[in-house]
């Protein structure tokens, strides 16, 4: 490694000592361009039902939905990614109801695009939200298949962009979907259709807040998912992971969680040059807005500073629950201005 120079004439605090020099100096930037809001909706009488484990964050009902998706856009917010709460009744053991052209999903994603056609839609693939048993796709004998299941959010794709939707996800980690649903987007006359592999999904136990929210944690029980999502030992894995999908025909990259894993973002970007998002998962969210309710920490410097930490591990994009309100605030006071 070079070196600038040594102490007394270097002194890097002189670039910190005014905020038009930090400014002019600063590495990572973040705007509402970076981000994605993930927004849960559901059937329920309510417009807006707030979630416990997600403090500040709710489900929509469809209207509701369409409103604040316009605040989104207006905000500057590019995209949302819309995630269901399946109505227990319609819940089954293969998950039919992730291949019913008029459910939850595709209604909200037509009346997004029709309200609000500027703005991305993206839609998860998987089946734990529409299955009894809250696994990504099919069991039998005790083991999520693989294949078989493939067989399945291949539908659920195309029936996600029938409705309109921008980016299919998918997010169950299963061999060889991504060229599958690549292939069967293709045939249908959805070339246009991105696909964001969620390519790195580990087998993480930051998502607990987020099966609150879609109502799949009473169904997993003491399940798990390490079957098929990745051990959070592993990186080299990921690379091969994502070697795998960017073949196949992925046009994105999903990292999944965010913070505890930005070594595998970094490497990511640097080896691949794809566009790479993070989310930032419903635990990584919990934690932080409980400690800044019960005060300790401060939420708005700390949000922020999380987020420019995936921007500066090379995230082009960022999922967050927080989208919206960071997204506003960043409008009345950018973060390059502090």
């Amino acid at each position: 490694m070079s070196t600038f120079g040594a102490f007394p004439r270097t002194r890097l605090r002189r670039n910190r000592r005014d905020v038009w020099s930090r400014r002019l100096v600063r590495e990572s930037h973040l705007s509402a361009s970076d981000l994605i809001w993930p927004v849960f909706v559901h059937e329920a009488p309510e417009a807006e039902a707030p979630i416990a484990s997600m403090p500040g964050v709710s489900r929509h009902s469809i209207d509701h939905l369409l409103s604040v998706s316009r605040r989104a856009y207006d905000a500057g917010v590019p995209a949302i990614a819309v995630f269901p709460v399946i109505d227990p009744a319609k819940k089954t053991l293969d998950g039919e109801e992730a291949i019913n052209p008029e459910n939850l999903v595709c209604r909200a994603v037509r009346a997004v695009k029709e309200a609000c056609p500027e703005l991305g839609v993206i839609c998860d693939v998987a089946l734990d939200p529409f299955t009894t048993h809250g696994q990504d796709g099919l069991v039998r004998d005790g083991y999520v298949v693989n294949d078989e299941t493939v067989a399945v959010l291949e539908q659920q794709a195309l029936v996600q962009a029938d409705a309109g939707c921008d980016v299919i996800a998918p997010s169950d980690m299963m061999d060889g979907r991504i060229g599958r649903v690549r292939d069967a987007l293709d045939r249908a006359g959805h070339q246009k259709v991105r696909v964001l592999s969620y390519a790195a999904k580990y087998a993480s136990a930051f998502y607990g807040p987020f099966r609150d929210a879609v109502g799949s944690k009473g169904n997993l029980g003491k399940g798990d998912k390490r079957t098929y999502q990745m051990d959070p030992a592993n990186l080299d894995e990921a690379m091969r992971e994502v070697a795998l999908d960017l073949e196949e025909g992925a046009d994105m990259l999903m990292v999944k969680p965010g913070m505890p894993y930005l070594d595998v973002i970094r490497r990511i970007k640097d080896e691949f040059g794809a566009p790479t998002f993070a989310y930032q998962v419903s635990g990584e969210y919990a934690m932080m807005r409980a400690a800044a309710q019960n005060g300790w920490l401060d939420w708005d410097r700390v949000i922020v500073e999380s987020l420019v930490s995936f921007k500066r591990a090379g995230a082009d994009a960022i999922l967050t629950y927080a989208a919206l309100e960071v997204a506003e605030r960043l409008a009345r006071d950018p973060y390059e201005r502090s």
